[in-house]
């Protein structure tokens, strides 16, 4: 969707007095508005300078609104984590490392297909492979970038130990985490 000028300023103004609020010095900011039929959708979002990466969605009738209802989501999820976006900046060392992995999107399969009809292979098919980062964080840091991001999960490499883990948002509303080192 092309933006004018003026929405761009306003966009610029608006993202840096919210994310000013609760840190001092985001790094960098990406803003993007489609429609959907008869509706503005506005993904915002802010690396932040602990390394975090706050994202948030709004929709209105309206491209202005859309873009106020998803910063209005996104201070509250910074003024949510204030404190510990702090603590985490100030306790932590070394800026949060971030590793290169490979992503793929896999085909979910035809909508008509029976079920009964077996595949000709257990193989999925790859529709996309991308580059992806996976960052180096404490347990406590995963689940903070998790619900940051708005995420369902969290695939991160593990302070403690260096290997790979998952924490993921349950049905039941609690948090689930995956380590597999700790098998006991």
């Amino acid at each position: 969707m092309d933006v004018g000028e003026a929405l761009t300023t306003h966009v610029n103004t608006r993202i840096t007095d919210a994310v000013e609020k609760f840190s001092n010095r985001p790094v960098e900011a990406a803003v993007t508005f489609s429609r959907d039929r008869h509706e503005y959708l506005c993904d915002a979002s802010v690396h932040l300078s602990t390394g975090m990466t706050v994202q948030a969605r709004g929709r209105a009738n309206e491209v202005y609104d859309s873009l106020e209802s998803s910063l209005d989501k996104m201070e509250k999820q910074l003024r949510r984590y204030k404190r510990r976006l702090k603590d985490h900046h100030q306790k932590r060392e070394s800026p949060i490392e971030a590793f290169e992995a490979s992503s793929y999107v896999l085909d979910a399969g035809s909508e008509n297909a029976v079920e009964a009809d077996e595949p000709e292979s257990l193989q999925p098919v790859i529709v996309a492979e991308m580059s992806t980062k996976v960052q180096s964080l404490s347990v406590g840091e995963a689940v903070m970038q998790m619900e940051l991001a708005g995420a369902p999960l969290l695939v991160f490499r593990n302070d403690a130990h260096g290997g790979v883990n998952v924490v993921y948002q349950r049905e039941d509303g609690n948090i689930g985490w995956v380590d597999p080192r700790n098998n006991g």
